[in-house]
């Protein structure tokens, strides 16, 4: 399924609901995946391109390595699994563990034909409308019309990559409210568990700091993989996905 070329359909996919509740006192931010066994558990949901034809991304829980983990697998498939949020991302740490065990042949995040990764830790940023260049702000504003659903407007999203280097940050390449930072390059490091652990404020100055010197409020996390464009297939687990100070 080639995506389409304008900005609008793509923003669409990216969050399924607004209006999160703030987590309660003591509650972690972001909950469980859910049982070993099953289809995530809400207030985990599937978000999907519209009017998708091709199959959705796997998405399921299971045991792994001693490890309650997310299995992640793309078969010529598009797919985000989201957890709304509404948070405010000074002083927050995303955390978490990732394991690769097949990459998708032929991606390439620099060409659209080629824009597809084998897995992504995304957040969801509540930029303000004023801080986007106008042809964003106009087509962000007709997408929040026609969906009537909050879309987030800047999303950054956390790729392990098997050719870019690590520390690669560039724009996605359908639009550039999605940008992407390599964290884990090539595949020599397959079938094996690597943690992470990012400053999302940090991260966001980092990437979006060319259109704003403050950080937005969260609105959202997302895990995902997609092999829409090449046709291909890849299997990844995420464990461990933690928000927290």
């Amino acid at each position: 399924m080639r995506r389409p070329s304008n900005a609008i359909p793509l923003l669409l996919l990216l969050l399924p609901c607004a209006g999160a509740a703030p987590a309660r006192a003591g509650q972690p931010l972001l909950q469980p995946f859910g049982a070993a066994g099953e289809a995530p558990s809400p207030p985990w949901q599937v978000a999907l391109l519209p009017r998708q034809r091709e199959p959705a991304t796997r998405f399921t829980v299971v045991d792994l390595d001693g490890r309650r983990a997310l299995r992640v697998e793309a078969e010529a498939s598009y797919g985000n699994l989201v957890h709304p949020l509404q948070v405010e991302a000074a002083g927050l740490k995303l955390a978490w563990q990732w394991r690769i065990d097949d990459y998708v042949d032929g991606a390439d995040l620099r060409r659209r034909d080629g824009d597809d990764t084998p897995l992504k830790v995304c957040v969801f940023y509540d930029q303000p409308l004023a801080q986007l260049p106008f042809v964003d702000r106009q087509l962000l504003r007709l997408a929040r019309s026609r969906s009537g659903t909050a879309l987030p407007a800047a999303t950054l999203c956390y790729v392990w990559d098997p050719r870019l280097p690590a520390g690669t940050t560039l724009h996605n390449a359908y639009t550039q409210r999605l940008r992407y930072l390599v964290l884990d390059s090539g595949a020599d490091r397959t079938r094996r568990w690597i943690a992470q652990r990012r400053d999302i404020a940090a991260d966001f100055l980092r990437l979006f700091g060319d259109e704003s010197d403050r950080v937005p409020p969260v609105i959202g996390v997302a895990v995902g993989a997609d092999a829409d464009n090449t046709m291909g297939h890849s299997l990844a687990y995420v464990a461990d996905l933690v928000l927290a100070p």
